[in-house]
C-alpha cells in the first residue's frame, strides 16, 4: 500500500484563514467573517494581547497573543465544562501584522498543542502540504511556517516545555487570565 493510499481522507485543501483584529472597534473579525467584542487589547512591543467571550460549543472564552517577530499566535481556550482539552497552550503559526491599529493575521495551517512540562505537538503538517500543493501558499511561505514551528517547539522543549518561560526568556513576558 502506497503512502497516498495509507493516509486517512482529509478534507480539501483551502485557502488561510485570515481575520481582524481592530483595537479602535474593540472588536475580533474570525476567518468566517463573524465580528465579535472584545474585552481587552493590549499592545506590548513584542505584540498584540486579546482576550474576548467565544459563543463557541466547545468553549466560552479566548485569550490570544500575536507575536509577529516569531510568527506565532499563542492562545487559551476556557473549554465549557465536558469540552476540556489535554492542552495548556495552542499556537498557530501564520503571519501576523500591526497597520496602525488594525492587525491582521494569516494562519499558515501549523499548529503547536503545549502541554507545560509535558510536551509540545506539531499539528496539520498534512494540510500545509495540501494548501501548498492547491497553490494556496507558496514553497517559501512553507519554509517559513516549517522554520517558525520549530524553532518554537525547540525554544519551548528548551524551556521544560513551558511556553511563556521560553518567552519570558526571549523578552516577550506573556500572561494570560486564571
Amino acid at each position: 500500500m502506497s503512502d497516498a493510499t495509507a493516509r486517512a481522507p482529509q478534507a480539501a485543501a483551502h485557502p488561510p484563514k485570515h481575520e481582524t483584529f481592530d483595537l479602535r472597534g474593540q472588536t475580533n473579525t474570525d476567518p468566517k467573517g463573524f465580528v465579535r467584542p472584545v474585552d481587552e487589547y493590549r499592545v506590548e512591543a513584542w505584540g498584540l494581547y486579546m482576550a474576548r467571550p467565544a459563543d463557541h460549543e466547545r468553549f466560552h472564552y479566548l485569550e490570544s497573543w500575536l507575536l509577529p517577530d516569531l510568527g506565532l499566535r499563542a492562545s487559551v481556550f476556557h473549554f465549557t465544562p465536558g469540552n476540556e482539552q489535554d492542552q495548556d497552550h495552542y499556537v498557530d503559526i501564520g503571519v501576523f501584522e500591526d497597520h496602525g491599529g488594525r492587525w491582521t493575521s494569516e494562519d499558515h495551517y501549523l499548529d503547536l498543542v503545549v502541554r507545560t512540562g509535558m510536551g509540545t505537538e506539531v499539528l496539520d503538517v498534512d494540510e500545509l502540504f495540501d494548501a501548498v500543493a492547491a497553490g494556496f501558499l507558496t514553497a517559501h511561505a512553507a519554509e517559513t511556517a516549517v522554520s517558525r514551528a520549530f524553532a518554537a517547539v525547540d525554544g519551548i522543549a528548551a524551556h521544560g516545555h513551558d511556553l511563556t518561560a521560553w518567552l519570558a526568556a526571549r523578552g516577550m513576558p506573556i500572561a494570560f487570565r486564571d
